[in-house]
């Protein structure tokens, strides 16, 4: 072949390419029909939208609300233990409401001991001529409030101490025997020998349940934060220089949400359970003091009594709402909060 008919080629190919830019045809114009018309339309291109491409509308908070009201069993018991506070907190406020210390007596001035429930007492009366309605309600209210002391507590400081002995390697000796020394002793001989040594009341029982109540806690919260702290986004941060502060509450708070609610739910039923407990082998709240704790063994010295035995049936039903519906509340939202549960 001549390079005289090479370089003609060359040229014609050339100016080929250069007449297809020139014309700058529609990427769609290869498919037409045998008429000519385009059978597809270039579509409108949106930079700002393309730049948001990697934009989610995920809400924590709002897929573990989502995930939790899809459990009807859980949204019947937090229903159920809403009611129950709020009736327990506003029924001083009602009408026609009698007070748990008093004595009642008849029109001929003796005592009303041991009346079945009627319509003036509707939960009866006790020994001594004391109105069950009302002494319920109340001691539901000291025990809750020694409950929700105990647990804020052990979230507080059980978590703070978890995140510090798991994250801070230099702690862990530390706390390892700190907790190795607090848990060798049982709870119930803490429990008995403050209240020998402490005057009987509503804060030695707190005192004596948080002293060792955070231990739990921070055992749980250690045993994650040491799963999850070398994994790749915790090692990224700290090549960053992101301070430590930041990485606990960014990174690892987010992981410990559902153990923090589950925790805090069993705590609460469990400190009433301790009250109860310390009360039932009478070294626990003065019997002037309204509390499950006293109902309930106010109740057992009678339960022997066929016709006395609502005097025990009461205080424990209550009781049993209380314990029954935080468990499974807490349960439900303690599985709710984890983020595996958010992807369906």
């Amino acid at each position: 072949m001549s390079s005289s008919y090479r370089d003609f080629k060359e040229k014609q190919l050339e100016n080929q390419i250069t007449g297809d830019l020139e014309r700058k045809l529609s990427p769609f114009e290869q498919y037409k029909d045998l008429s000519g018309e385009e059978l597809f339309t270039e579509a409108d291109a949106d930079r700002a939208e393309a730049e948001r491409g990697g934009y989610s509308n995920y809400s924590y908070w709002k897929a573990t609300l989502k995930v939790f009201f899809q459990n009807k069993a859980a949204v019947f018991f937090l229903i159920l233990i809403i009611a129950v506070l709020t009736f327990t907190f506003l029924q001083p406020l009602l009408p026609s409401q009698k007070s748990p210390k008093t004595i009642y007596n008849d029109e001929n001035g003796v005592q009303i001991i041991n009346r079945q429930p009627d319509s003036e007492f509707w939960f009866g009366t006790n020994s001594i001529g004391q109105d069950l309605w009302a002494r319920t309600w109340s001691g539901t209210r000291t025990s809750l409030g020694i409950g929700f002391a105990v647990a804020c507590f052990e979230a507080v400081i059980g978590t703070l101490v978890g995140l510090l002995w798991g994250y801070v390697r230099k702690l862990d000796t530390f706390f390892t025997e700190l907790y190795n020394v607090f848990d060798n002793i049982p709870q119930t001989l803490v429990l008995i020998l403050i209240s020998y040594i402490m005057k009987p009341g509503i804060g030695t029982i707190i005192f004596a349940l948080c002293l060792t109540g955070w231990l739990s806690m921070a055992r749980f919260i250690r045993n994650m934060v040491v799963i999850i702290r070398d994994r790749d986004y915790n090692l990224a941060s700290r090549c960053l220089g992101v301070p430590t502060s930041r990485i606990v509450t960014k990174n690892l708070l987010p992981y410990l949400v559902s153990v923090i609610a589950l925790r805090m739910a069993l705590a609460i039923p469990a400190a009433i359970g301790n009250e109860v407990f310390v009360t039932y082998i009478g070294i626990g709240l003065p019997t002037d003091i309204p509390s499950l704790g006293n109902l309930i063994q106010a109740g057992r010295l009678v339960m022997s009594e066929p016709t006395l035995r609502y005097q025990l049936l009461f205080p424990v039903a209550v009781l049993a709402t209380i314990t029954i519906s935080l468990y499974i509340v807490g349960n439900a939202f303690a599985d709710a909060a984890d983020p595996k549960n958010h992807l369906r």
